[in-house]
């Protein structure tokens, strides 16, 4: 194994050579969050006083697999899980713009080093420094306990505070590693895009990054503090601690079986609505804290994160990923009712007349969730930047003879340009490889992240350009316009 060390602020950090990049993996940028520093916000790392030996991924977050396409296996987790990893195309002065990637799993499952996350490709086509993170989740990352003390008054974003924390230490320390601090994008999907959009509208993260890239994610998906209260009693009832120190005492597997149970009881008829017109699940970053006092699509209509270059969009058909069982008439009604969606309904069903109670299902439902939110991101900019961008991928998966389409988390390895890495092949189904495709979108990615501009026209309430992303490319003007306007004043 090639071996190399570098002299980093954080201390001596030895990596290896890997398929022509250099991949310093699992590096803890904070202390680990057990014991007495459990639920409290992240501690900076130790400098390191002897070469920390970077070779191994570092485990995931202490999570349940729930059973999905992209969330099937089980993975190695513990709460020791405060890690980055960094590939980079060359230890130099040359100042490359760095990518900082934050993992999906609906702030519940996912971790860095997903073999569709590797940063290789953008080493290689783009001379870009990628960053992938690990951070808290679940009830240890998102559980309201600030009724215990002042020292948790953020418990309930302790998941985002790592985040920031990372990116601190990529502040610090990225220049060792060929980088740029002063050209950070971060990018998500699904809860990773959650979490770009939060950190867009988090004051606390201001200035530790430049551009920002939220995929299949906006600003919509943050709880109230009385919603996270309602989490939190029904967690620690289920838990049955309720001090400081039975919380310290309880295993970590214990706090996971609470936290499944919490999170089956909201997610089966509990459900809670942020206010902002999308209901979420428990267990999500709590808006009306110190660290994040006002809700991120507030802070971003009153101008927080405008001097950031944002590039936004969704999938086509989103929600065919998590699965309705039988659709008819009956339950398409009572679904978009729950929505105060009806109207909308009734506008999807006149503009798709041919489309069954499933296809209008997947929707109404993927909108709500995914496209209008990064519609109205993208609007609240607008007062304070022209610099946004808008995305569609609309390319069609051929698994399951077709049905999942254009669906969740279906971009990422275009995006990536890692159509060869191990799952994917599922996920897109058999025939001929969408490899053009692929080379469209990561060339769009890499400009932006190293000029800041992807390559087509921004988006703004005049024209609202878009670039669909489809076997044949193309910016379109204002797509789906009456089904976007029929969501007008719904919340």
């Amino acid at each position: 194994m090639s071996t190399i060390t570098i002299k980093a602020p954080a201390g001596p950090i030895v990596g290896r050579e890997k398929n022509g990049a250099l991949l310093f993996a699992g590096i803890p940028y904070a202390e680990a969050p057990v014991e007495g520093l459990r639920f409290l916000p992240p501690v900076p790392k130790r400098l390191f006083s002897e070469p920390y030996e970077a070779f191994k991924f570092g485990p995931a977050a202490p999570q349940t697999p729930t059973g999905g396409m992209t969330d099937s296996a089980p993975v190695r987790w513990s709460e020791e899980c405060l890690s980055l990893n960094v590939s980079t195309p060359a230890i130099d002065t040359m100042a490359r713009p760095v990518l900082v990637w934050i993992h999906g799993g609906g702030y519940r499952t996912g971790q860095s080093s997903i073999p569709w996350y590797s940063g290789i490709p953008f080493a290689e086509n783009g001379n870009i420094v990628t960053v992938s993170i690990n951070y808290r989740l679940g009830a240890l990352g998102f559980t309201d306990l600030s009724h215990l003390g002042p020292e948790y008054e953020n418990s309930s974003v302790n998941g985002i505070l790592d985040q920031i924390e990372a990116l601190r230490w990529v502040q610090k320390n990225i220049s060792a590693f060929g980088g740029d601090p002063a050209k950070v994008t971060i990018a998500g999907e699904s809860a990773g895009g959650f979490s770009v959009a939060t950190l867009l509208g988090c004051p606390e993260a201001q200035g530790l990054f430049h551009r920002a890239i939220p995929q299949s994610g906006a600003a919509h998906h943050t709880l109230s503090a009385e919603a996270s209260q309602k989490v939190t009693q029904h967690f620690l009832d289920a838990l049955g601690q309720s001090d400081v120190i039975g919380l310290q005492a309880v295993s970590t597997q214990e706090i996971l079986d609470a936290q499944n149970t919490t999170t089956q009881h909201f997610e089966s008829g509990a459900g809670i609505n942020n206010g902002l017109g999308t209901t979420v699940s428990p267990f999500y970053p709590v808006h009306g804290t110190p660290a994040l006092p006002q809700s991120p699509l507030e802070a971003i209509h009153a101008g927080v994160g405008g001097e950031v270059a944002v590039l936004t969009g969704t999938n086509a058909d989103e929600t065919t990923l998590f699965g309705y069982g039988k659709v008819d008439r009956s339950k398409l009604d009572r679904i978009a009712a729950g929505y105060n969606a009806t109207e909308v309904l009734e506008r999807y069903r006149e503009t798709r007349p041919e489309a069954s109670d499933e296809e209008l299902l997947i929707a109404i439902t993927t909108d709500h969730m995914f496209r209008i939110p990064a519609v109205r991101l993208a609007e609240a900019r607008e007062a304070h930047t022209p610099d946004t961008w808008m995305y569609l991928f609309n390319w069609q998966s051929r698994a399951f003879n077709g049905r999942l389409k254009a669906t969740h988390a279906l971009e990422i390895p275009f995006a990536f340009n890692t159509l060869s890495a191990a799952g994917v092949d599922a996920f897109v189904g058999p025939g001929e490889s969408p490899q053009p495709l692929a080379d469209t979108m990561h060339a769009a990615w890499i400009a932006f992240i190293r000029d800041g501009d992807p390559g087509w026209a921004r988006y703004d309430i005049g024209t609202r350009a878009t670039m669909i992303f489809d076997e044949a490319s193309k910016q379109v003007d204002n797509p789906a316009a009456e089904e976007r306007e029929a969501w007008t004043g719904v919340r």
